[in-house]
């Protein structure tokens, strides 16, 4: 059996874990990223937490092939380096190849929403079609983009950043600086935002009963007050539903992939989101799908996509 190990790094936490041939996570463990640290502080720990899951999995460092690492920041695939990761306050990081030196094995480095997407590709939603995009509703709009079984990447290896493609012109203010980006109006935090506005325009609305007061609003808040029957919640969500609709519509008509996969804890929500979504990108997109409709389905690996898609990086190329 040959073994790989995944790392997916995040700010708050980092997990690594031993995935063997069959896309299948044979032992995992999860360790404190402590940010703010000096980057080679970071590296190390991360060596050291490839040693401890190989141990934990009963797997020894000399059968691991390589090791993959999804990061957040601007990677360069090819080298391993990261031109910039500003949660973590590193810039020019040589990732890669500090992390082979530590390791004595190959290191793959990949944006940490391309691997994720690679691992619902190989073994969640996504698994067995040939070309697929996955998004995820978070606090911003992740995606990556798989054709024919490999990520794309883009000359500059930015490609897919689906979240910043314009949907309202001279809309919503977004942090990369243009306005009316579509994660400004579909992400989980977009709903969390229009749910206060809404529960400040409506006082009568039960979204002030669930969540108790503004400071508890979540995602999770209007949908669970249309569920109750309260018509405030519901028209929260439907206007929602159209946005995150509307840019759904954009990646089929962009891409025309198999299968567009959502993710993020908002697709918890299942059928209630899924089904809207479905008709409205079928409503925009018939004309040119000619009959042939995109799947939209929901991601199925959560938290372990990350580290499936980064142990398996290898094979993106």
């Amino acid at each position: 059996m040959k073994y790989t190990i995944g790392i997916d790094l995040g700010g708050t936490t980092m997990t690594a874990g031993v995935v063997n041939e069959n896309c299948e996570i044979v032992g995992k463990l999860t360790w404190a990223t402590r940010l703010p640290r000096p980057a080679r502080d970071l590296e190390k720990a991360m060596a050291d937490l490839c040693r401890a899951v190989a141990k934990e999995s009963r797997v020894s460092m000399a059968d691991i092939e390589y090791v993959g690492i999804g990061t957040p920041g601007s990677v360069r695939f090819t080298t391993g380096f990261v031109g910039y990761n500003t949660n973590f306050g590193y810039y020019d990081w040589n990732l890669g190849p500090d992390m082979e030196a530590l390791l004595g094995c190959r290191v793959y480095v990949e944006n940490d929403a391309n691997a994720a997407a690679f691992g619902e590709y190989l073994a969640g939603g996504a698994k067995g079609y040939k070309d697929a995009v996955v998004i995820t509703l978070g606090t911003g709009i992740g995606s990556g983009i798989i054709l024919a079984g490999k990520i794309l990447r883009g000359f500059n290896f930015a490609a897919g950043e689906m979240g910043h493609t314009v949907i309202v012109k001279d809309g919503r203010p977004c942090n990369c600086g243009r306005r009316g980006c579509w994660e400004r109006y579909a992400s989980s935090r977009a709903l969390s935002e229009d749910t206060k506005e809404a529960m400040r325009a409506h006082p009568e609305t039960l979204m002030w009963k669930i969540a108790g007061d503004l400071d508890h609003v979540n995602a999770k808040t209007s949908f669970d007050a249309m569920a109750a029957g309260d018509p405030v919640g519901r028209q929260v969500v439907e206007n929602w539903l159209e946005y995150v609709g509307c840019g759904v519509a954009n990646v089929v008509n962009t891409f025309q992939p198999e299968v567009v996969c959502i993710g993020g804890g908002v697709s918890n929500q299942g059928e209630v989101l899924l089904a809207p979504v479905r008709e409205y990108v079928k409503r925009e997109t018939g004309n040119i799908a000619c009959g042939n409709f995109t799947a939209i389905v929901a991601c199925t690996l959560h938290n372990d996509a990350g580290v499936i898609g980064a142990a398996r990086l290898a094979e993106s190329i």
